[in-house]
């Protein structure tokens, strides 16, 4: 069952126990006409609808989990599901294409036996329909009847209602960091278990990567990562860099230095729809126009051996989709530098050149700092960029001519196979994903720290 019917079931209960609740406080202001309640009637009727709609949710969020379990269990227990095959694919197969065929997102079933459990799954689902909307309502009305036997005239309800909300705003606060903890733990069991089949030594410091998701055996030779972490610097982190970090910054200082309020006014949301571009945008212009036109000029220079998936294409294009991280943060940095400190070099007699070069620019390089390390933390987990325009190739090189691959593009290549969660070169995705987590999070957390030692005030 959809959690949508009983969540809009919880609303509705709230909003029946926020009215009662109003209507109760009221009645007690008319009872004692010169006596003040404690708190506003609407503080009553939130703190009733609250003590309905957050029990209700709670049980919606775990309903929504174990339902689907409840129904399986069911279908598995009728004598049509009696002859569903061992084997854990074909019978979930099966299972999935008679759940689709009962609720409706299927007009027939494939196979006989899934046909034969259509009518057990409808069954099933009716009645966890029924139990869940009968649940809802049972939580709902005792939570309600709790609160509304709890309403008094002195009654602190603004107290019990902020505190509610401040733990609502505590938890929101929270699920950022519970889902970093949450990737980093299923990141890192996944990563064990493949170091439990290669040797985190060859997979750190070997030279070869090529794996083989139809080998029965791990070869440690075949695992050896260098080549896409390199591919991953070079392409991510050099030449994006020398493309992103210059103009980034020349655009931040024109905008903030020289251009007139209406130029930038233009000029800089044009410069930020850069950000808003999808990344397979970029990729088809990368391969589709760059990559020649690199191939092209680089035979018009005699180098033949130049290809039409190469690093240098991906970085160019990766280096300008990650302009406005660069001349946005070297924007804010150069425009919160404080207006006496320009005004007083040029009182000395430094022109506007000598100013931004010795003044303006060095006070601000903290944010500066802070936006180049973001915008490499944003580079090297690029992946579509990479898929389209640098190729497979694990190529250990400092020829940006020849195709390159990164961490990125191995691990869509690993995981969208056809190999088993349990081999290696599958399992070697999530080693992957784990060394480039602990880059990217370590970029972010001295992006951080430079951005803090910015906000400095100046004296």
């Amino acid at each position: 069952m959809s959690p949508t019917i009983l969540l809009l079931l919880a609303l509705g209960l709230g909003l029946a126990g926020w009215l009662a609740a109003r209507a109760r406080a009221y009645s007690f202001k008319r009872q004692m006409p010169g006596r003040r309640l404690a708190a506003l009637p609407s503080y009553h009727a939130w703190y009733v609808a609250l003590w309905i709609i957050i029990p209700a949710v709670i049980f919606i969020s775990i309903w929504s989990y174990i339902a689907p379990q409840i129904v399986t269990s069911s279908v598995l227990t009728d004598p049509a599901a009696a002859n569903l095959p061992d084997f854990g694919f074909q019978r979930r197969a099966i299972l999935n294409d008679a759940a689709s065929v009962a609720m409706g997102n299927s007009q027939g079933a494939f196979s006989e036996q899934a046909k034969a459990l259509v009518e057990p799954y409808r069954a099933a689902i009716g009645r966890t329909r029924i139990i869940g909307i009968l649940i809802t309502l049972v939580v709902g009305f005792l939570g309600g009847a709790w609160g509304f036997l709890r309403l008094r005239p002195d009654f602190r309800a603004r107290t019990q209602v902020e505190r509610a909300v401040m733990g609502i705003l505590i938890l929101a606060s929270l699920v950022a960091i519970l889902t970093t903890l949450g990737i980093l733990v299923s990141l890192t069991f996944e990563t064990i278990r493949f170091f439990g089949m290669v040797s985190p030594i060859h997979f750190l410091f070997g030279t070869h990567w090529g794996p083989d998701p139809m080998a029965a055996t791990a070869d440690p030779s075949r695992y050896g990562a260098i080549p896409l972490f390199w591919g991953t610097i070079y392409i991510g982190a050099i030449i994006a860099m020398i493309v992103a970090i210059p103009l980034g910054l020349m655009s931040a200082i024109y905008l903030t230095q020289y251009a007139n309020p209406t130029w930038r006014a233009w000029l800089k949301p044009a410069l930020e729809i850069l950000a808003g571009v999808p990344t397979v945008v970029y990729g088809y212009f990368a391969a589709l126009t760059v990559a020649p036109i690199v191939r092209d000029a680089a035979y018009a220079v005699g180098i033949s051996s130049a290809s039409s998936e190469s690093a240098l294409a991906a970085g160019l294009v990766m280096g300008v989709m990650i302009i406005p991280f660069v001349s946005s943060m070297a924007d804010d940095s150069i425009a919160a530098v404080p207006q006496a400190m320009r005004d007083g070099s040029l009182a000395m007699g430094a022109t506007t050149s000598e100013t931004i070069k010795r003044v303006l620019v060095p006070a601000a390089l903290p944010g500066i700092v802070a936006g180049v390390m973001l915008a490499i933390s944003r580079a090297i987990g690029e992946t579509m960029i990479v898929v389209m325009a640098a190729g497979a190739a694990a190529n250990l090189s400092a020829n940006p001519l020849e195709a390159m691959t990164t961490v990125t593009f191995q691990i869509v290549a690993m995981l969208t196979g056809e190999g088993s969660f349990d081999h290696p070169a599958t399992l070697s995705a999530f080693a992957l994903g784990f060394v480039l987590f602990l880059v990217t999070l370590g970029l972010n957390i001295v992006a951080l720290r430079v951005v803090k030692r910015f906000r400095e005030a100046y004296e």
